[in-house]
């Protein structure tokens, strides 16, 4: 038998997965065809295969979840509409997360930090507003980064550490913490 568990009944990992999830989408609507060329905070990723990324992310972690291996090297390809076509596959991550969320060791608060760093390197690229970003997906995010990136595990995922102003908000110490340049 199958226990569906209401919003209010999720643990915090998976509350901040559905923000993090829901703001994704929100900057994946802002990106246009003139901006694909763009580049971004990711060295070797233009605003196309960000997207791209971005889009293919929910499936890759809902693959993980069901403990299955996930393609990262294969993002879907989406020519327009990136934040309907994100949504359909943030949908069933976070309705895999409300049925099987307590069913598992796993924590939703890997999916979240990879949301939350690239979201920020999209809104930076696109011009979209990095302050209405969420502070608490940011916050969850860093702090399980913290928890577990060191400087020997960061190769090919993460560069080096960057510094970040003192007053710097949430978002820019993440992405500093995950290796992108602050400027």
């Amino acid at each position: 038998m199958t226990t569906h568990h209401a919003q209010a009944d999720w643990g915090d990992d998976v509350r901040v997965l559905a923000r993090a999830l829901d703001q994704a989408g929100d900057v994946l609507d802002q990106v246009h065809r003139d901006l694909l060329e763009r580049p971004t905070p990711c060295a070797d990723w233009d605003v196309a295969a960000l997207a791209d990324h971005l889009v293919a992310t929910p499936a890759n972690f809902l693959a993980m979840a069901r403990g299955e291996q996930p393609d990262w090297s294969a993002p879907a390809h989406v020519t327009e509409e990136w934040g309907p076509a994100f949504r359909v596959a943030a949908d069933d991550l976070i309705h895999w997360w409300h049925e099987h969320g307590g069913e598992t060791e796993s924590s939703a608060d890997m999916a979240t930090a990879e949301l939350a760093v690239h979201t920020w390197d999209l809104a930076r690229a696109i011009g979209f507003p990095v302050e209405r970003l969420d502070r608490e997906v940011a916050t969850r995010a860093l702090e399980l980064l913290r928890s577990g990136l060191t400087p020997e595990n960061r190769s090919g995922v993460f560069g080096p550490e960057q510094s970040a102003a003192e007053d710097a908000g949430t978002y820019e110490r993440l992405a500093a913490f995950a290796g992108r340049p602050i400027d």
